[in-house]
């Protein structure tokens, strides 16, 4: 049996959804707090545990019987851990070391656990691969760094099988495009397909390894499976090897959407890191990770689900 810590989130849904598609046996858990219910429409078969991992009692009863988890559950925001850093410390790292005592009392076989590309920080070399030194800027990166270095040593002490996958910037249906704190893409699309301006943050210059929804799955999927030998206490990038600017993407978003206006520019954010780009080579050869999906194809579909979803829900208002 699967667990899916984060539920009701983009990511943990998605693979919560792909799991039951293949007919496993899941279990799901999330406190809503950053979740959402309307994630959950379609995952019914699921057992659904609500709860908050910084319980004891909440992550023994999401770990009885379980073999493989996927810790995607998180306060996944650079500007929310600036302005509220024990917040991100609390959820990222309390909530992981809760999860990994009761998972080794359980005796859990492996967890995935979703890292975060932020933990590179602002060094200069491109692309970024495993054996950089970390060296993260913000709370956020420094929480979900932390919990890395947990997953390690819980390996070393104990026997429990832990995969990080350092994630760079995934996008895709199911994101949530309304909070202040929102990814920037789900963001962009969603105040684009509204005829709303939207803002870009620095010069537009910055770039990024924008990861559709699909090929951050199909890499948890196989990291979950792969040979201990390989995987087993170690971290690997999940991304595709390439990047675009904030500029270069505004301009594809404009083509799909139809928006015709200019973008806002305004002052950088404390925290964010300038280009990101991972380099992939290592989870292809250790459990055979490759995007599945490129760029432009993830975001033609991100856009139509997003434009069905708004044509949905005016119907309902009716």
């Amino acid at each position: 049996m699967y667990l899916v810590t984060g539920v009701a989130g983009f990511i943990g849904s998605s693979i919560a959804r792909t799991l039951l598609d293949r007919g496993e046996a899941v279990r799901g858990v999330d406190n809503l707090s950053t979740g959402r219910r309307e994630n959950l429409l379609g995952l019914e078969k699921m057992d659904f545990l609500e709860g908050d991992l910084r319980e004891a009692e909440v992550c023994r009863r999401a770990c009885d019987g379980i073999e493989i988890i996927f810790h995607e559950a998180a306060v996944a925001s650079v500007p929310r851990s600036v302005k509220d850093p024990f917040a991100s410390h609390d959820s990222n790292v309390s909530g992981t070391v809760r999860l990994l005592i009761a998972a080794r009392d359980a005796r859990v076989k492996r967890l995935v656990y979703a890292g975060s590309s932020s933990a590179y920080g602002n060094t200069p070399t491109l692309p970024k691969h495993e054996q950089m030194v970390a060296n993260p800027i913000s709370p956020y990166a420094a929480s979900k760094l932390a919990a890395e270095y947990y997953l390690s040593s819980f390996y070393q002490v104990y026997g429990l099988e832990s995969v990080t996958l350092r994630y760079f910037n995934v996008f895709g249906p199911h994101q949530d495009p309304n909070s202040v704190y929102s990814a920037v893409l789900a963001k962009f699309i969603q105040t684009m397909l509204e005829e709303k301006q939207p803002t870009i943050y620095g010069d537009g210059e910055q770039s990024r390894d924008f990861t559709f929804i699909t090929n951050v799955v199909h890499g948890n999927l196989l990291a979950a499976t792969a040979p201990a030998e390989k995987v087993a206490g170690r971290v690997f990038n999940v991304a595709t090897g390439k990047r675009q600017t904030l500029n270069e993407t505004y301009r594809i978003l404009q083509r799909l959407t139809g928006y015709r206006g200019a973008a806002n520019y305004e002052a950088e954010r404390e925290g964010d890191v300038k280009h990101s780009l991972a380099e992939i080579s290592a989870a292809r050869a250790a459990f055979g990770y490759e995007p599945q999906v490129d760029f432009e194809a993830g975001l033609t579909k991100t856009v139509e689900w997003y434009r069905s979803a708004a044509t949905q829900a005016a119907v309902q208002r009716r």
